[in-house]
């Protein structure tokens, strides 16, 4: 598919991305009525992408300030890389006024339409009140940006490319604490710089927003990591951790057949994990999952604890029973639903 009436664009090359994408956002400075771009990451073999497809084309019509995107995830592997991609779907949301040399962007994993609705909804407000639309309300621009994710910071320079010691430190506590977090970089838009320290009343760069609320800047957050459990002190933790390995072994002995993957078995966010599920669904075996993105200590965990490099990685009874080669070469036996 290469469009649908123009309302989802492909993009087979990176030059195309260079002369539909970043062309059309440095266009938005010199014109009246600027569009900001919503980019799919998708992959032919993961089906909830084709339905997000259909989700995409529909929030098209609805926002006409919103230009949207296909790009094969695999296909063009550098612009997933880019943009730090690790599972599909995966959505790049662009602001219209952005910055020529280092792209201000947020990510949104997995097939989530809601969430993918609301962001698109808060992108098009933007647009619809940044400066070369003629808006003047910068405070509901600010309030928008705010609530753009969960976690916001807003920096100088990118995640990738901080151009201040300040904001890599910054980065750098969130990265080591694995705190998932969007970035604005405020010196690709003066009125966002200027404007975002009456609105909330802080004077310096970088600042930390939880849920559209101001956390603080760098020192308090330094504070915060310092009295330990930086997610927790931020609200982003439901539960106290347990000692990893316990977790592991309660985690591997929550149903007698374990399956831990990328994404769920509704949802597979990777070819293997995706193969994996359709054996299992073949011969009729009852499973339960745990998707190893949904947590970092687990994916890396695991991993020393059955010295088992790679996912997925199946359990039966507790005892683990080898990835996607080994399950396969115990179908082609026939031996499978005996090992299990």
């Amino acid at each position: 598919m290469s469009t649908t009436e123009q309302q989802l664009i492909d993009i087979i090359s990176e030059q195309q991305f260079e002369t539909e994408v970043i062309e059309r956002l440095k266009q938005n400075e010199n014109i009246t009525y600027p569009h900001a771009i919503v980019i799919h990451f998708f992959a032919d073999w993961c089906s909830p992408c084709f339905e997000m497809d259909k989700v995409c084309i529909q929030l098209s019509s609805t926002f006409k300030n919103v230009k949207f995107y296909r790009i094969d995830a695999e296909q063009l592997s550098s612009l997933t890389e880019r943009f730090n991609i690790k599972s599909v779907p995966a959505f790049v949301f662009l602001p219209a006024l952005n910055n020529k040399n280092a792209l201000n962007f947020s990510v949104l994993e997995g097939a989530n339409p809601p969430e993918l609705a609301r962001r698109t909804k808060l992108l098009s407000e933007t647009t619809s009140n940044s400066p070369a639309g003629g808006a003047t309300d910068l405070n509901s621009r600010l309030k928008n940006l705010i609530n753009q994710d969960k976690v916001m910071i807003f920096i100088k320079g990118t995640p990738d490319i901080p151009k201040c010691g300040f904001s890599s430190k910054l980065v750098d506590i969130l990265r080591k604490e694995n705190v998932k977090f969007s970035a604005f970089d405020i010196l690709s838009d003066e009125s966002v710089r200027q404007g975002l320290k009456t609105y909330s009343n802080w004077p310096t760069y970088p600042q930390l927003y939880v849920n559209g609320e101001l956390i603080g800047g760098l020192d308090i957050v330094k504070e915060m990591q310092q009295e330990g459990n930086l997610k927790e002190q931020l609200g982003l933790v439901e539960e106290e951790e347990e000692d990893l390995n316990t977790k592991l072994h309660r985690l591997i002995n929550k149903a007698p057949v374990m399956l831990f993957m990328k994404g769920t078995p509704e949802v597979p966010k990777c070819g293997f994990s995706s193969k994996m599920v359709n054996i299992l669904k073949q011969e009729g075996i009852e499973f339960d999952s745990f998707d190893i993105l949904s947590d970092e200590s687990v994916r890396q965990g695991l991993k020393t604890y059955s010295n088992w490099p790679t996912y997925p990685q199946l359990y039966s009874k507790g005892q683990l029973v080898g990835g996607l080669d080994v399950v396969k070469e115990l179908q082609e036996q026939g031996e499978l639903r005996e090992n299990l």
